[in-house]
């Protein structure tokens, strides 16, 4: 009995393959494969600083908007729907492009993608922004007259914004430049 401890192992399999069941190396060994870059030179852009104007205006479009009462008319459903869904599609584009996606999603033609979301978006937004524009009368002796005109007032920026970019992104797709997330990109 003396000698049962230098003879018994009660290892069950070897030790790494027990660390990566349960998740010890192989997180490391994941982490160091992922690398993240910012492409620096694409916040320094027109095309990014248009989405970032995008982006903060079309926050203050749909807050003012969902401030008021506009449940009221029916217009203003679609007024919150195109301004909600472009801010949230365009936070993710600029994510995706801030962080590189596009090289790592080479499958996908990027000039082209961003080009007719800048394009859908400029009309859609035209579309709301007239919605909301034609429906801020029936708010004139309201205490919302206020909200409601503003709204209109960064609807219609936004959406000179967004055809600015469906612009840039037009002249990139033809190859003129004016888009520095894929013109500076090493490869």
């Amino acid at each position: 009995m003396a000698d049962f401890p230098s003879k018994v192992t009660t290892e069950t399999s070897s030790p790494n393959s027990q660390n990566s069941q349960q998740g010890g190396n192989s997180l490391r060994g994941l982490a160091s494969t992922v690398t993240v870059r910012m492409d620096i030179s694409f916040i320094r852009s027109i095309p990014a600083i248009l989405m970032v104007v995008e982006i903060v205006l079309g926050l203050l479009h749909w807050a003012l908007i969902a401030s008021a009462p506009y449940t009221v008319l029916p217009a203003y459903g679609w007024v919150m729907f195109v301004a909600v869904t472009f801010w949230i599609l365009t936070i993710v584009l600029f994510c995706l492009i801030l962080f590189g996606a596009q090289q790592n999603m080479t499958t996908i033609p990027w000039t082209m993608t961003v080009m007719v979301y800048h394009g859908v978006a400029a009309v859609l937004y035209l579309t709301a922004f007239l919605a909301n524009a034609v429906s801020v009368h029936p708010f004139y002796y309201s205490y919302f007259y206020g909200h409601m005109a503003a709204a209109a007032f960064f609807g219609a920026v936004v959406t000179v914004a967004y055809s600015a970019s469906a612009f840039f992104s037009y002249l990139d797709w033809r190859g003129d430049g004016g888009n520095a997330a894929t013109n500076t990109v090493p490869t």
